[in-house]
């Protein structure tokens, strides 16, 4: 399944990144903490987080993360975008909880 694919189905918002959003998806993620993430996320992972500072960009180019999606209708920080635009990085919105969305892609058979 591709980040395209995804947003399509769970009629994310896509904000950045619109040129990678054919990246397959490997697994899933679901954190806040930025630590959490990076010891235990893998390549390819689509990351679900309410943090929305330029940080999570850096998180996601580090890992090599397929995209970020940002749950709960939280507003992007201005810097956030710019720096996920200018490193390519597809980073999703969604009014639905990271509850939900887990639920959503783990049916989709991300796991």
């Amino acid at each position: 399944m591709t980040v395209n694919e995804v947003a399509e189905t769970l009629g994310l918002e896509t904000v950045t990144g619109q040129e990678n959003l054919d990246r397959s998806i490997t697994g899933g993620c679901v954190s806040d903490l930025l630590s959490y993430v990076m010891g235990n996320a893998a390549a390819g992972n689509l990351w679900i987080t309410i943090q929305v500072h330029p940080n999570i960009v850096g998180v996601a180019e580090l890992l090599d993360l397929a995209g970020i999606i940002v749950a709960h209708g939280q507003d992007l920080e201005t810097p956030t975008v710019e720096k996920a635009r200018e490193h390519g990085i597809p980073v999703l919105t969604s009014q639905e909880t990271a509850f939900a969305l887990a639920g959503r892609l783990y049916a989709l058979g991300v796991t």
